[in-house]
């Protein structure tokens, strides 16, 4: 005879498992960390700033 086999949890083990693949594919992906894209908008905003602050009063004027 064979197992007997929970229909309910037999599903609910594929669906995390689906869950679990979409999740590790959804990273390599976006292949960066939160931290790392803080970095770049913090590197942009440094560069405006300095950019800006560097800019002579006659630029303004054209």
């Amino acid at each position: 005879m064979g197992e007997i086999v929970n229909l309910r949890q037999a599903r609910r083990r594929q669906e995390r498992a689906r869950r679990a693949a979409e999740a590790a594919e959804n990273r390599v992906k976006s292949g960066r960390t939160a931290a790392e894209k803080r970095a770049d908008v913090l590197k942009a905003e440094r560069l405006r700033r300095t950019q800006d602050g560097a800019r002579l009063e006659d630029d303004q004027e054209r």
